[in-house]
């Protein structure tokens, strides 16, 4: 049932998108550079306005409807799992069982290794 309320919510999206693209603004004819002045003909006589109009209207009252629905869906699934900082019992178990830089090597060893000192002999120049 989820997937269908979310299948028809993204159909009515995209519908709702190309429909709102599809109208005629105000005055302004950019609609009949896409084949809106023909397209009144096909609507009747006064045009794609109201046809359009209405549609993007029950389009948008079915996004909405859609939106709730989700919303429902989502808030009955029941608990998600919690997420955020976890209490300090679990920190402490987490840090118990997993080893740490400090839990290495104990002898106190922490000197650089030493460079060779020369023999006393001096290397051939070429």
């Amino acid at each position: 049932m989820q997937i269908a309320v979310l299948l028809v919510h993204v159909l009515a999206a995209i519908a709702l998108v190309v429909l709102v693209l599809l109208q005629q603004g105000k005055g302004a004819e950019a609609g009949a550079a896409f084949g809106g002045g023909s397209s009144q003909t096909v609507f009747g006589s006064r045009g794609s306005g109201g046809f359009l109009s209405k549609l993007t209207g029950g389009l948008a009252a079915l996004f909405f409807v859609t939106s709730l629905g989700l919303a429902y869906f989502a808030t009955s699934a029941g608990s998600a799992p919690q997420s955020g900082i976890p209490d300090a019992q679990v920190i402490e178990q987490q840090h118990n069982g997993a080893p740490t830089l400090d839990d290495g090597d104990q002898s106190g060893n922490n000197a650089a290794p030493a460079l060779e000192e020369d023999s006393g002999q001096e290397s051939p120049n070429p």
